[in-house]
């Protein structure tokens, strides 16, 4: 057996009775170990800590007869880290108590009295599991397609949007993705197709851009002889897509003449041709986009509610450019690089009323208005410098009126955000300092110190 711990990371051991808890300690003398005895004082140390295997008690207080406390620390430790390894000890006669903290989520259990050197191994081989599944998830972030691959973005709710994105890739549901023109919805289809383990094309069609008696053919396809021109047998957009990703843009200007035939598509995942009369199968994963609001086009019966529901098995919001925190600026520097390249001014670089007129204009037309500004302000620059001129942008305003600049000083920034964290904890918990300071995962003398230090009373 080693002699030393397999992991930098602490062991946590939860245990009331405090002769118990030294005894464990000591017998487990070779590893890192923190200790707490009741539920609140382990959440802060797991807070703190952040051990990858806990060794605990059921019987906490303030009931150390039952084991309510117990099994709500395991549920909550489970819920701060899914991957936690947790060893539930338990009363020789305890097994059915056992079998349920399994089924929660526990790692394994040892029935009290227990032999120490048991115990030893099953905590060296819960912590090696932990590195293993620790560097499986590393290899994986590595190597598995990322869904922001054709995306620049730093704002947080763009960069949820994507985890999302990347989260239901290996699915075959259907997503319908929502947002103003211009946002990126055929970007993140893609980076869906790209992250998910389909082998077959990706497959575009704009359902607002074709006239409605072609859009079935371009569909479904059509046999030869099926309509006046038909010469030949054709095979449509969902076809070409088989094994691969079928997105169709604007869904909302779909006529209704082809959405009931859309909606048996998704329901069967089977389709005839324009003219034909066999059946044909596909496995095509569906993306649907629009910038229109479906509530409100089912309300006025230009959309069929049960297709919107067959859709709308994973729907995901886009934000406009204008909500995303200093991506406008990120993207034009993006946009600037690329198109001066292009005309060969690969030195050009914005003014300072160029990056004020990108961050205060709204941006109605989102990322591809940003790309049509900059590209054209490459083209009219002359020397190295893209001046809001150049952009067609409205300059900032003069001196007097110019809006503030944001507050980049660190120390006021960090004091701000601890502000507001602890008043939002105290206002969540009732004021309960307890309750708060395991919210915020530090002690209740730490918690006291920072409400001193930022006059909170």
């Amino acid at each position: 057996m080693s002699n030393t711990a397999p992991s930098s990371s602490p062991l946590l051991i939860v245990e009331d009775d405090l002769a118990l808890q030294k005894q464990i300690k000591w017998s487990l003398d070779r590893f890192d170990c923190v200790t707490a005895s009741d539920r609140e004082s382990a959440l802060v140390a797991f807070r703190r800590h952040q051990p990858a295997v806990v060794t605990m008690d059921l019987g906490l207080p303030p009931d150390p007869d039952a084991t309510s406390e117990g099994f709500k620390l395991l549920e909550q430790l489970l819920a701060v880290d899914p991957n936690v390894k947790v060893i539930v000890l338990t009363g020789q006669n305890d097994q059915a108590n056992a079998l349920r903290a399994i089924a929660l989520g526990a790692y394994d259990f040892f029935a009290k009295p227990f032999e120490p050197e048991l115990l030893g191994l099953t905590i060296d081989r819960a912590f090696r599991l932990a590195e293993l599944q620790a560097e499986n998830r590393r290899l994986q972030a590595v190597h598995q397609p990322d869904a922001l691959s054709g995306l620049i973005t730093r704002d947080p709710a763009m960069l949820r949007t994507c985890r999302l994105i990347e989260k239901v890739a290996s699915s075959d549901a259907t997503v319908l993705l929502l947002g103003e023109s211009g946002t990126g919805k055929e970007v993140l289809a893609q980076g869906l197709h790209q992250a998910s383990k389909r082998v077959g094309r990706f497959v575009g069609i704009n359902c607002a851009a074709i006239p409605e008696n072609l859009l079935e053919s371009e569909l479904f396809g059509h046999e030869r002889g099926a309509f006046t021109g038909a010469t030949k047998t054709t095979p449509g957009k969902i076809e070409s897509a088989d094994g691969g990703t079928l997105m169709l843009d604007e869904i909302g200007d779909l006529p209704q003449s082809l959405q009931a035939k859309l909606l048996r598509f998704l329901q069967e995942r089977k389709f005839e041709r324009v003219g034909g009369r066999q059946e044909i199968a596909v496995d095509v994963r569906v993306v649907c986009a629009t910038h229109q609001q479906l509530q409100t086009l089912i309300a006025e019966r230009r959309f069929r509610e049960d297709l919107y529901y067959r859709l709308a098995e994973i729907v995901i919001n886009i934000p406009p450019l204008r909500d995303r925190q200093g991506d406008a600026v990120l993207l034009a520097q993006s946009f600037l690089r690329r198109f001066g390249q292009d005309q060969r001014k690969g030195s050009l670089m914005f003014t300072d009323d160029a990056l004020a007129a990108i961050t205060q204009h709204r941006w109605a037309g989102n990322v591809r208005e940003l790309l049509n500004v900059v590209r054209r302000a490459v083209i009219m620059a002359d020397g190295g410098r893209v001046t809001a001129t150049d952009l067609g942008l409205a300059a900032a305003p003069e001196s007097g009126e110019r809006e503030a600049a944001p507050d980049l000083d660190l120390r006021r920034v960090r004091e701000a955000a601890e502000r507001q964290a602890v008043l939002s904890a105290l206002a969540w918990t009732d004021n309960n300092v307890a309750k708060a300071s395991e919210m915020l995962g530090v002690s209740r003398p730490t918690l006291y110190d920072l409400m001193t230090r930022l006059s909170i009373r």
